[in-house]
């Protein structure tokens, strides 16, 4: 009995390391502070093509977000603010929940920053984004400055941006 258990108990333990080693984050992927971002190319609502390098030689404020998520939609009045407020930073959203009316939902909130949709989710795993909403501040060169997790204010947005 006693060969029985310890038998099971092998298998849970080494079950469990197969487990942790197949979920561990991609680490091929550096979205981290002080490397390059990671460019990407995704279709906005209208079906259009955007790609974060489009905007090379701006400040950008990369921000993903969700229809559901209440403190993104507390934000987004403030990142509309900051889009309208300085033309030399480009607010740039990425939704995670693209099958919802993202077009009808920005257009209820006034917003007119970009927003691509992440249909497959690849662009929120290589940012590592694990909790909405997230932001990065990318400077002129493309080098991520600051990752910002949970809401911001404008005050918040201007002051990461000017630090830049």
């Amino acid at each position: 009995m006693k060969k029985i258990i310890g038998s099971l108990l092998l298998f849970l333990l080494i079950a469990m390391a197969f487990y942790q080693v197949m979920n561990q984050p991609d680490t091929s992927v550096d979205a981290e502070v002080g490397n390059q971002a990671i460019d990407f190319t995704l279709k906005n609502p209208d079906g259009m093509d955007i790609s974060l390098s489009d905007y090379k030689g701006k400040k950008v404020l990369l921000n993903f977000w969700a229809t559901w998520c209440n403190p993104c939609k507390k934000e987004m009045p403030d990142m509309e603010k900051l889009h309208q407020s300085d033309p030399d930073v480009a607010v740039l959203a990425v939704n995670i929940d693209s099958d919802k009316d993202i077009k009808g939902f920005m257009d209820k909130l006034k917003l007119t920053f970009p927003t691509v949709l992440d249909v497959k989710g690849d662009i929120n795993k290589k940012y590592n984004v694990v909790s909405i909403p997230t932001s990065f501040f990318i400077n002129e060169e493309g080098v991520i400055e600051k990752k910002v997790v949970g809401i911001m204010e404008y005050q918040q947005m201007k002051k990461n941006i000017e630090n830049m």
